[in-house]
């Protein structure tokens, strides 16, 4: 079933971004991404453009994270004038017993950079960063 959301406004990513997420959507994932949007996991890689952000996102979805939940957590938005805003949004990816690693959780910081054209908001350029202990690089959770 797909979703494909129309995001009327920026603050509306974060649930729109977990929605396709949690229901392993491809094609909804896809359609809050503009044709020419950028990627960069939190693992840093970089992909360019729509197809190459799906074909990154689908072969996780259909293997390790087939059964992951994504929870987030708007932390501000910061508009850029009329057709442009930057957003933080907080999101807790819970894995479960498909991951090689077992069943765990991981807190991520995610900026977003959204451009409204042609009446829809969608994202241009996206960063996802696991939190980490800075000393050892251990991945963190949030309290």
């Amino acid at each position: 079933m797909a979703l494909y959301v129309k995001l009327s406004r920026p603050e509306d990513l974060p649930q729109a971004f977990a929605e396709a997420w949690n229901a392993h959507d491809m094609d909804a994932f896809a359609a809050l991404f503009h044709h020419d949007a950028s990627f960069v996991n939190r693992f840093g890689h970089y992909v360019h453009g729509i197809d190459a952000i799906v074909a990154m996102h689908r072969p996780i979805h259909e293997t390790v994270y087939r059964d992951s939940s994504l929870m987030n957590e708007p932390l501000d938005l910061v508009p850029l004038g009329d057709h442009a805003a930057v957003m933080h949004f907080w999101s807790r990816l819970t894995v479960g017993g498909s991951h090689p690693a077992g069943a765990h959780m991981v807190d991520t910081l995610i900026q977003a950079v959204l451009m409204q054209r042609e009446g829809t908001w969608r994202v241009q350029a996206l960063e996802n960063v696991t939190l980490a202990d800075p000393r050892t690089g251990q991945a963190v959770l949030r309290d």
